[in-house]
């Protein structure tokens, strides 16, 4: 078992410029408060969660485009409450029975989309040769904790059930996920070892919501980075209230993967960390876990990067490195 983390300790990042693109959406979203959940009252919550981002235009210079090698439909499965709805991705002109992977947007539980990552899931589509299955799991405040977590979990398991129908292997499964959708990727990936299986090859963690305990103040990087672009502390507290209603356990491994008794026999696991991100140190500290536990991990920290940054990989330029670590990780572990 091997682990690869970087130098041990979090690092300051103050001092570290970010780029201009990254700067320049820093701008607007400080000019235009509406971009923060913090700033949102439940009507336009409501309404963002509705808005289906439109398929084609000038949306994809911002999120970025699927490659031209991919082709992407939707369908649904049938969840714990009524059908999700599912974007399947699948490598054009590819024969033979591929890999998938099975994806969960970010969002803090209450806002984003499976069409979001768009750029992203087809990058891995296309890089690894595998069906990319994303979801759109049931959102906070109207669905609180646990309830995203048994849509994910719903889907990890119609995935495999469906495999052979999708053209997959349901032996060459992984799971990945960003932000919201890191924690849900490291909960289910403890759920499946715990009821033996699906069975889960790899999963890929992009800046992880790892602790979503009180813990997380005490980290180095939540303190440096109150007013992050992208994510500040004041967004992961209306988030954290959205999600986890007053009566949930806090201490529910569910809610914080990082709590889990015991984290070995995990699938090997590659973690994305933002160096300018409120959230990376717990993130470090969801790799050290499993590396102690014997998991391999590998970490792949972009110092000047913030949280989110692989949702803007046109303006962000450590988007495309950070995607090709995901499906070079995934991609090994997928290999026959």
């Amino acid at each position: 078992m091997t682990a690869t983390l970087p130098p041990t300790g979090p690092g300051s990042t103050r001092s570290v410029r970010l780029p201009l693109g990254v700067r320049l959406v820093g701008a607007v979203m400080r000019r235009g408060k509406a971009f923060s959940v913090a700033h949102m009252d439940e009507a336009r919550l409501a309404r963002l969660q509705q808005t289906a981002l439109p398929e084609r235009g000038p949306v994809g210079l911002v999120l970025g485009r699927l490659p031209r090698s991919v082709q992407v439909e939707t369908a649904s499965l049938p969840g714990p409450q009524g059908d999700l709805p599912l974007r399947i991705y699948r490598p054009r002109g590819v024969s033979g029975t591929l890999p998938v992977v099975v994806a969960f947007h970010g969002g803090g539980f209450s806002l984003g989309s499976a069409r979001q990552g768009d750029w992203l899931h087809g990058q891995v589509c296309a890089g690894v040769g595998a069906v990319v299955v994303a979801v759109d799991y049931r959102l906070a405040p109207t669905h609180r904790f646990p309830a995203a977590v048994e849509d994910c979990w719903a889907a990890l398991e119609w995935t495999h059930e469906q495999a052979v129908e999708l053209g997959a292997d349901p032996d060459r499964l992984a799971v990945m996920g960003d932000s919201a959708g890191g924690n849900l990727a490291a909960v289910t990936s403890l759920i499946a070892r715990d009821r033996g299986g699906p069975p889960v090859r790899h999963q890929a963690l992009v800046y992880p919501a790892t602790d979503l305990t009180e813990a997380l103040k005490e980290d180095r990087s939540y303190r440096e980075n109150t007013l992050a672009v992208v994510l500040s502390n004041e967004d992961l507290e209306v988030f954290h209230g959205h999600y986890v209603d007053d009566g949930a356990d806090p201490r529910d491994w569910r809610l914080s993967p990082i709590l889990a008794p015991d984290h070995s026999g995990l699938p090997p696991a590659l973690v994305v960390l933002a160096g300018r991100d409120p959230l990376r140190d717990s993130g470090l500290r969801y790799a050290e876990k499993l590396a102690a536990a014997g998991v391999p991990v590998r970490v792949e920290e972009f110092h000047r990067m913030p949280h989110g940054f692989l949702g803007i990989p046109y303006l962000a330029r450590d988007a495309r490195a950070a995607a090709a670590a995901v499906v070079a990780a995934q991609r090994e572990a997928l290999d026959r």
